[in-house]
């Protein structure tokens, strides 16, 4: 067990304040499935390339736990003074309170910026002592808000563990959900159609054969194979589609080439070639056993193409490399007639104004209600087999 007499908590203004051994230990030990957004250079990336500071609203205050000199978990934290790129919403909180003459901003945010992939928040190896850590992590993060003059604390996108663990610990408790895709043992993408309804089978291979009708090439492209000049074609999609979805896009060129440089195995891009020019693509992050969506963007129109880039490739490679799930990113019910099944999401929440967290008790009950339901409704109309037999034309 873990002596609290020995141990104390450090809150850096940077990544970079602390070892990447010495981060990279907590974030990923040896007996977990490797997450490479909690990784040490993924958050630095974001750091160097200047998309998480001041400017940006997002300001590092990572907590790292000490015992004995020896670090032994941390916490990815920053100070938000909006909510934006964080893909579970309070705006409603925050009109609310400030409506009733609070003062919502600045908060707590512990979080992965601008990435609602779900996993470990508070990054703490497991064994002995392990959840004495995660809970002095947390009083750490609770004390640091109120040092801060912040409103909240907000753990978004944590693992399952994490919630339950933490929700016993008297935080409020949020759910969401997202459409993973799991890897049933597939030897190819023909087995995985094998295993969906008829007429969903016959769907997908139709949206995948008028995807690349017009002549299409699709690469697979990672580690030293990817170059400046991929980035560069890359980025343009990201700006298109960012400039669509939220005005201004959160990341800049400077990152994506931060991120390939730091950790290129990890980034896997599916691009479409038209001739000699790139006209589409994704970006993935390969994980110890899934694979992430995260980024996807194109110049030219083409039906279908974005599933066949985001969700038919991510399977294919998926199931090439034998990981376990595909996670495609926030929100989505189109994922599911594609094999993408609705997954919860868990948050954690707290606020420092007892009664304004008596209210959002009240409403997070009936919340958690509605989205198991539609959780369960949704999983009625996936692609899959029922028990039935069926005959395939």
């Amino acid at each position: 067990m873990p002596s609290q007499e020995k141990a104390s908590v450090s809150v850096l203004p940077g990544i970079g304040e602390t070892p990447s051994s010495d981060w990279d230990r907590v974030a990923n030990p040896e007996d977990n499935q490797f997450s490479p957004f909690v990784s040490h250079a993924f958050l630095k990336a974001l750091e160097d390339a200047g998309t998480v500071c001041e400017r940006t609203g997002w300001v590092p205050q990572h907590l790292v736990l000490h015992e004995g000199g020896v670090v032994t978990g941390a916490m990815p934290c920053y100070l938000k003074f909006h909510s934006r790129g964080e893909y579970i919403f309070d705006y409603g909180w925050a009109d609310a309170y400030e409506r009733a003459g609070g003062q919502y901003y600045p908060k707590l945010q512990c979080a992965v910026p601008f990435t609602p992939v779900p996993g470990r928040r508070l990054l703490v190896p497991s064994g002995e002592g392990a959840e004495e850590r995660e809970r002095m992590l947390a009083a750490a993060a609770i004390e640091l808000a109120g040092r801060r003059g912040a409103s909240s604390l907000h753990i978004t996108f944590a693992s399952e563990g994490e919630w339950t663990r933490l929700g016993q610990q008297g935080l409020l408790q949020r759910t969401d959900q997202q459409f993973h895709w799991q890897n049933a043992g597939y030897g190819s993408f023909e087995d995985f159609l094998g295993s969906l309804a008829s007429r969903k089978r016959k769907a997908v291979r139709k949206e995948r054969e008028q995807a690349l009708q017009s002549g299409l090439a699709i690469e697979w492209i990672t580690g030293s194979a990817i170059t400046q000049a991929h980035w560069d074609a890359f980025f343009k999609f990201y700006l298109d589609t960012g400039s669509r979805k939220w005005g201004t896009p959160y990341l800049n060129r400077k990152f994506f080439s931060l991120l390939g440089d730091s950790m290129p195995d990890r980034c896997l891009l599916v691009m479409a070639k038209r001739g000699n020019r790139y006209v589409a693509g994704a970006l993935n992050l390969i994980g110890g056993d899934c694979l992430y969506g995260r980024y996807w963007g194109a110049i030219e129109h083409h039906p279908f193409l974005h599933f066949e880039i985001c969700y038919y490739q991510a399977i294919d490679f998926a199931i090439a490399h034998r990981l376990e799930r595909v996670e495609a990113g926030a929100q989505g019910e189109h994922k599911l007639a594609r094999g993408y099944m609705p997954t919860p999401t868990y948050s954690l929440h707290w606020i420092r104004d007892a009664g304004f967290r008596k209210a959002v008790a009240r409403y997070l009950v009936e919340e958690r209600a509605q989205m198991q339901d539609q959780r369960a409704a949704l999983a009625e109309y996936g692609p899959f087999k029922k028990m039935q037999p069926e005959h395939d034309a």
